[in-house]
């Protein structure tokens, strides 16, 4: 089903709305969390003086430390007049004249620890309730002078969790208990929320900490230690009648400025159409001319009546001349596909003569029960540079044969068939596996300019005794089993590689393959098989998947191999052939 059509217009258009909206959105967000921050910047500042203002009322007491302590301690027996002016309060005023009574010498605003301490305890209590109404009147002045909702001080304990008020500001008329809401009196314990204790650590931490707590603001500062728990001045502002005034100016600002930017988009869009959109109209419908038509000429005569001297003009040359080039690559494609098609059909030819070469039926002696062959190859590419044989020199010796070339794809496998005539050759003629090597190296190194080689591993079998006798030209560890065992590497001493140097002397050796016995030969894309991380399959995996069922038939010892390095081996690519042979001697009992 065909996408109904969008213009560009439209798409502009959307793309403008989002954008004033974004922007109108962004400019709200950031103006008023620029004007909040500047309200709570502002206010912190001001409780920064408010504290050092209610600090200084306290320090005005030269024995303010004392006072303090005593009020913690003895806040239970303290009788004490709250929110009156000390000059009218009855009880305050009747103490003072007491205590003058008592001790007529005494300044009772500027008496210090050690007069204090010399009162008797009697005394000592007048003058802390006398101070704590003085100074309870002070800090109610500077709470209705700053219009502070909560002014305090607090004791909190070592965990910040719970808080003892010492003293507390209130309004006329303010209610005094331990409700909610409520100024607090003197003693009162409570337990604060998570967001406090944070802002009295860092109180602590800074000297002071300024916290938001929704629309109000709790500001903490330090005043010091008393009685090893930490004291703070404290003050709550409630912000939401100045937040609600900067919301509704942040708003209409925001609106005006987004109102220019929708009649700005406007003018915008129709340059766009006029300059823009209505010729690449055109350079489209020429396009669309030559998709259906596959004819330049007129395309090209259209576009160049394209003026703008702009991207647009440059846009409707660039086409014309890919145009003319498409023309042009269709005919090479043309002519590249009928080669390549060629090619192929040649490959495949290739493909199948390769593999002609090879020993491809199974059972190849089916008249011959003293051995059991089977052997596989899986190129890297269409062709590979591997390759296996095996054949009768005469009714008493199979000759073996595992070899690889060097490199990939047709140069390897036109060597490989150059390599495989000649040890087939030389094999015919009676010769043991070393001589068979050494003369093939020096045929091969006459004429080899490419400097290709070969690895090679060649065996004879001499089926009625089971004496096999090889030779290894660089080739990898052949694998033999014993009857009754398991498969094991053979690690035979390597000659040099066929092909690399010439007049080259091969070593050979023998072993009694007895009935039962089985030999594995392979080239080196199976353990040098890679997966995709990559890790290499190794000989170990090898050997393991060999033993999984060491007495079975060749074919199956084979189809376990390949089972085990496709498994390891996943989805990664095939970076080498993989060629493998296995021969079950079974003796000449067995006829």
């Amino acid at each position: 089903m065909r996408k109904r059509r969008i213009g560009i217009i439209r798409q502009i258009s959307l793309l403008f709305i989002i954008g004033i909206l974004a922007s109108g959105s962004l400019t709200y967000i950031s103006q008023r969390a620029a004007s909040e921050g500047g309200v709570k910047r502002e206010r912190e500042k001001l409780a920064s003086e408010i504290a050092a203002e209610v600090k200084d009322s306290v320090k005005e007491y030269p024995a303010y430390e004392w006072l303090l302590n005593y009020w913690y301690t003895h806040h239970e027996d303290m009788d004490i007049e709250y929110d009156t002016d000390y000059r009218k309060g009855l009880k305050t005023k009747e103490k003072c004249q007491l205590l003058d009574k008592h001790h007529p010498h005494l300044q009772l605003k500027y008496m210090d620890t050690l007069e204090i301490k010399a009162l008797p305890k009697e005394d000592q209590k007048l003058y802390a309730e006398i101070v704590y109404s003085w100074l309870i009147t002070r800090v109610n002045q500077i709470k209705r002078t700053y219009h502070v909702d909560y002014l305090f001080c607090v004791l909190s304990d070592e965990s910040y969790q719970k808080q003892f008020f010492l003293f507390s500001a209130a309004d006329k008329n303010s209610v005094r208990g331990s409700n909610y809401l409520e100024v607090y009196p003197l003693g009162i314990e409570v337990t604060v929320s998570e967001s406090q204790q944070e802002a009295m650590r860092s109180a602590k931490r800074n000297k002071e900490h300024l916290a938001d707590a929704g629309e109000y603001v709790d500001y903490y500062s330090s005043f010091g230690m008393l009685d090893g728990k930490p004291l703070f001045i404290g003050m709550t502002y409630n912000l939401s009648e100045i937040i609600k005034m900067v919301k509704s100016d942040t708003a209409s600002g925001s609106l005006i400025a987004m109102t220019y930017q929708v009649f700005l988009s406007g003018v915008c869009l129709a340059l766009i159409l006029l300059i823009i959109i209505r010729p690449l109209k055109k350079v489209q419908k020429n396009i669309r001319i030559y998709r259906d038509s596959k004819n330049s000429e007129p395309v090209i005569t259209n576009l160049s009546r394209v003026q703008p001297n702009n991207e647009i003009g440059e846009l409707s040359q660039d086409v014309m001349s890919l145009v003319d080039e498409i023309d042009n690559h269709v005919k090479r494609i043309e002519t590249i596909t009928a080669e390549k098609e060629r090619m192929g059909a040649e490959l495949a030819l290739a493909t199948r003569i390769q593999a002609d070469m090879l020993p491809n039926v199974f059972p190849p002696f089916p008249e011959r029960d003293e051995f059991d062959i089977y052997a596989a190859m899986e190129p890297a590419r269409e062709v590979g540079g591997d390759f296996y044989d095996f054949f009768l020199i005469d009714d008493d010796h199979l000759c073996l044969v595992m070899a690889d070339v060097s490199g990939k794809g047709i140069p390897a496998a036109l060597f490989m068939m150059s390599c495989k005539i000649i040890l087939a050759n030389n094999a015919i003629m009676h010769k043991s596996p070393a001589k068979i090597l050494s003369d093939t190296n020096d045929a091969i190194c006459s004429n080899n300019k490419e400097e290709m080689f070969v690895t090679a591993w060649v065996g004879i079998l001499e089926i009625s005794t089971g004496k096999l006798t090889a030779a290894n030209a660089g080739h990898e560890y052949p694998v033999i089993k014993m009857p009754g065992g398991r498969f094991e590497l053979l690690k035979d001493r390597h000659g040099f590689v066929v092909g690399a140097m010439e007049n080259m002397i091969y070593k050979e050796y023998e072993i009694d393959m007895l009935p039962g016995s089985s030999l594995f030969l392979y080239t080196d894309g199976v353990p040098e098989a890679t997966d995709s991380k990559p890790e290499l399959y190794g000989t170990e995996r090898m050997l393991n998947a060999l033993n999984v069922n060491p007495g079975g038939s060749p074919k199956i010892i084979l189809e376990n191999v390949e089972n085990s390095v496709a498994e390891f081996v996943g989805d990664a690519e095939q970076f080498d052939d993989l060629t493998m042979l296995c021969m079950v001697y079974k003796g000449i009992e067995s006829n």
